[in-house]
């Protein structure tokens, strides 16, 4: 038995180690907020859609994450480097790394210096890296692939003016 302890306790430090890193400030991002965002997430032959709202509050960003019928499957506050949760939904901890993930893509190349030292790494004009383990694969400002080792999410900016 104080073995299993042991091991859960271990697991559990090991993963609040190896959280997605977020800057003490909001960086300069690529586009204006508020910004809509369509998500394709894929894992094991599996795709979810979803789409996700990013709005700056004062000095937080909210980011609101719903399925394609306008669910809400995650919301949640980032203010001075700290995530918390907006409203009644349960914590979402993909959630909270995705997002972590996006802020990072989102960012501005001249605005990184912003995240703690050797936590990234930009690798040309079209990929990035960001501790622990993600890949941004660039096609375009608003159009990338977030990715670790067995999720992919396809991000792409939706112009809500064109579903008119």
């Amino acid at each position: 038995m104080p073995r299993i302890l042991l091991l859960v306790a271990s697991l559990l430090l090991g993963a609040c180690a190896a959280h997605t890193p977020v800057p003490q400030a909001i960086p300069e991002l690529v586009a204006a907020l508020p910004l809509t965002l369509q998500i394709q997430r894929e894992q094991a032959q599996a795709r979810q859609d979803w789409l996700l709202v990013v709005q700056r509050e004062v000095s937080a960003l909210r980011w609101s994450l719903m399925d394609p019928l306008g669910i809400p499957q995650a919301r949640q506050l980032l203010d001075a480097g700290q995530w918390r949760n907006d409203g009644l939904l349960p914590p979402n901890a993909e959630a909270r790394e995705l997002f972590a993930a996006l802020l990072f893509a989102l960012s501005r190349s001249d605005a990184l210096q912003a995240y703690p030292a050797g936590s990234w790494q930009q690798v040309n004009d079209e990929q990035r890296r960001l501790a622990p383990d993600w890949t941004i694969d660039y096609h375009g400002p608003l159009d990338f692939t977030l990715g670790k080792t067995g999720l992919n999410y396809r991000i792409r900016a939706l112009n809500l003016e064109e579903s008119d």
